[in-house]
């Protein structure tokens, strides 16, 4: 049976750190980090008995800190350039380091994480990184490169705004000068002469304080000044510098990356590394950040695996929870992406994203629960959960950057209150219910031949009826499930039309059944009969997920 990708994403530096000062704006010294070495064979045992297949650590890679790691012989940062004290796992500094904020050790960081991987293995569970390929730190420079590695910039000429074979823009004769008061207190100026253009695609040298100020943007050949012409042969040095990369980390044993702002970096390029890379660790993956429906399948076509499905299925998925769209309108984000569904990365949570429990997005986990029934087991498609969404983690805290925004940190010292009392065994009850309900889900996805192999028949154009209760059928073999998830804040009986095509397309017999509901336990008899109609009772903000054996009768 092909196996359902269940992505646990963690902020490696927050999942195990257990200091609950929580001082707004706290250093490392005052607020603590969580290490490499938190995540245990217990820990990883537990993730994976939720039912996770692969785990990304978010954040391994060296970036940019505030935090003083001289002594060791890692470069400082200039504060006016690195934003939050723990500083953005975005900005990197070194594409050849691991972060030694994670490290119990910093000399041997790089060991500690080749013995991550190694008990990440060992539990079961598939490792995945960041591969930040766009922008890099306005002070990166790599201390930790292999010798016959050359690093980005050193062969620049910066008196070309651009030149295929540079690996920075340039801004010549002008010195980096933000629109907006860069310094907190910092006696040295920071000085950047010529200015490099900044990550999200800025090309001067005065950047917004909502820009990226703190990146810089990488060089694949692209002239933004002459309107986005490409020059990509011969090959720039920036698409061989960056292979080399990935081949690095692959060679630790990695089993994917998870490419920030993929679309950003131009897809010829992507088709050079992934089929560079591949061949050597062919069952490596690459999961994309690309937010653009209408480049979505060239960059599947450039060798991504996978794809975000952000702008379809989450921004639908949260409209639905927060009653501002109908259910119906599931149907269509699942339809724009029909073609490629199975290479689409559902989510509801992420870094960037609000917590679903926030005052910012739905106020309450439990008003998630049927969009996560849904997006697990309604396609064979990967679903990616946000360590602390299963907790129902409301993100609702005031860390420093970041500021009080619905979202958990990746600039601050920090950490999460939920993931602190699961350690500890102190949550609540319903924090309790709602972890048991994610792992029965996971459970279904993992288990049933019906989610990771079957066919899928979304039943909502015969129940027009249904405006915040969304239901389908999943079916593999003689297995067929009948999913239904209510939306609404009350429970509700609802009378679910099977249309008769249903039947000719799953080859479901007509027949009576004994419906088994997989996350109750409850059972039901249920007549299948061409274009009838089943009743089914809901709890408000839930689900079922019926069991049938429609094997034809005898």
């Amino acid at each position: 049976m092909k196996e359902k990708l269940l992505i646990y994403q963690v902020f490696t530096r927050l999942y195990g750190n257990r200091n609950t000062t929580r001082t707004e704006n706290g250093t490392l010294a005052e607020n603590g980090c969580g290490k490499m070495n938190d995540f245990s064979p217990k820990a990883l045992k537990q993730i994976a008995e939720l039912g996770m297949t692969h785990i990304w650590y978010t954040g391994i890679i060296r970036h940019a800190t505030q935090t003083d790691y001289t002594r060791y012989g890692i470069p400082a940062n200039h504060p006016a350039v690195v934003k939050g004290k723990a500083g953005s796992p975005y900005a990197i500094t070194d594409y050849y380091d691991v972060d030694p904020d994670l490290a119990v050790d910093v000399d041997k960081r790089m060991q500690e994480f080749e013995q991550l991987v190694e008990r990440t293995h060992k539990a079961g569970l598939k490792v995945i990184i960041d591969f930040v390929p766009n922008h890099v730190a306005r002070q990166y420079h790599s201390v930790c490169k292999p010798e016959d590695v050359e690093d980005l910039g050193a062969d620049d000429d910066p008196e070309q705004g651009f030149d295929p074979q540079n690996n920075f823009y340039y801004c010549p004769g002008q010195r980096f000068d933000p629109y907006f008061d860069l310094y907190h207190g910092q006696q040295e100026p920071y000085i950047e002469e010529p200015a490099k253009a900044t990550g999200n695609d800025h090309f001067d040298n005065a950047p917004s304080k909502t820009d990226w100020y703190e990146t810089v943007k990488l060089n694949y050949g692209v002239d933004y000044y002459a309107g986005r012409i490409g020059y990509f042969s011969p090959i720039p040095s920036t698409w061989l510098k960056m292979t080399e990369i990935l081949l690095f980390w692959a060679s630790k044993g990695v089993d994917g990356f998870r490419c920030d702002m993929a679309e950003m970096v131009p897809a010829d390029f992507w088709r050079y590394a992934t089929g560079i890379v591949k061949q050597e660790y062919d069952n490596l993956i690459f999961i994309g950040e690309v937010y653009n429906p209408y480049e979505y399948r060239r960059y599947l076509a450039s060798g991504f695996d996978y794809l975000y499905d952000k702008v379809g299925m989450y921004d639908t998925m949260r409209s639905v929870i927060c009653h501002n769209a109908p259910t119906s309108a599931i149907t269509g984000a699942w339809q724009q992406t029909d073609d490629i569904r199975d290479q689409m990365l559902y989510f509801l949570e992420n870094h960037d994203e609000q917590r679903i429990a926030s005052d910012f997005f739905a106020g309450s986990a439990q008003k998630g629960m049927p969009a996560l029934i849904a997006s697990v087991l309604m396609q064979q498609n990967p679903f990616m959960l946000y360590a602390g969404e299963e907790y129902g983690e409301r993100g609702m805290d005031r860390e420093g950057f970041s500021g009080n925004d619905g979202r958990t940190t990746i600039f601050d010292y920090w950490s999460v209150d939920t993931l602190c009392r699961a350690a500890w065994k102190t949550l609540k009850a319903d924090e309790r219910r709602l972890y048991e309900l994610h792992q029965k889900v996971f459970a279904i996805a993992r288990k049933e031949k019906a989610v990771a192999n079957g066919s899928f028949f979304d039943l909502m154009y015969v129940n027009g009826h249904l405006d915040r209760q969304y239901v389908f059928l999943r079916k593999a073999g003689s297995d067929l499930l009948l999913i239904a998830v209510n939306f609404d804040d009350r429970p509700v009986s609802i009378g679910v039309n099977l249309p008769a095509h249903a039947f000719d397309f799953l080859s479901i017999p007509e027949k009576k059944a004994i419906a088994t509901d997989l996350l109750s336990g409850e059972k039901q008899s249920l007549e299948l009969v061409k274009d009838g109609c089943v009743a089914l009772k809901l709890e408000s903000r839930g689900g079922s997920v019926w069991k049938i054996n429609a094997s034809k009768r005898k």
